[in-house]
């Protein structure tokens, strides 16, 4: 037997793509919202099997305290590469280094590799084929053993919580 298929399998992507259908339109006219909103059905319908599997947060609380977490990081880590930058006296030390992961969900390894990119002065590069190894660039290392602990309790261990205990 044949599963029916949903007509709205997305409903959060659709009311986005209207929204923002209509502020590209900069018009509420009922054409634009006509065509919007067949944009809305008809984009996640024809995608829809493409995305991943929805991921399931398991303690909503903490990711509200990786979300503030990050975002101090942020403002932290543009402070210290501005310093750096300014100060031509300081020399910057670049290195590469491979951090081993403990997390196994691509949506959570994904998540992590952003959160690093997002932090000024460090990048997420590449992730190994066995998905075991990430590998970081980093503006300014003092100590790797003290880098790969700093983003397995900052970052990974939150993450892992969050969406895979």
């Amino acid at each position: 037997m044949i599963k029916p298929r949903p007509w709205l399998p997305l409903p959060l992507l659709s009311i986005l793509l209207l929204v923002v259908w209509l502020l590209m339109a900069r018009s509420i006219a009922p054409g634009q919202v006509l065509l919007g909103g067949f944009l809305a059905l008809a984009i996640p319908l024809l995608t829809h099997r493409f995305w991943d599997a929805k991921p399931h947060i398991k303690k909503p609380g903490k990711l509200l305290r990786y979300v503030l977490r990050v975002l101090g990081d942020i403002i932290v880590a543009n402070l210290q590469v501005a310093w750096l930058i300014i100060n031509p006296q300081q020399r910057m030390r670049p290195a590469f280094v491979e951090y081993p992961l403990m997390l196994e969900d691509r949506f959570t390894i994904t998540l992590l590799a952003s959160t690093i990119s997002l932090t000024p002065g460090t990048v997420s590069a590449n992730m190994r084929l066995d998905g075991k190894t990430l590998l970081i660039h980093t503006l300014d290392m003092e100590d790797e053993e003290m880098l790969i602990a700093t983003i397995r309790e900052r970052y990974e261990r939150p993450l892992k919580e969050i969406y895979e205990c």
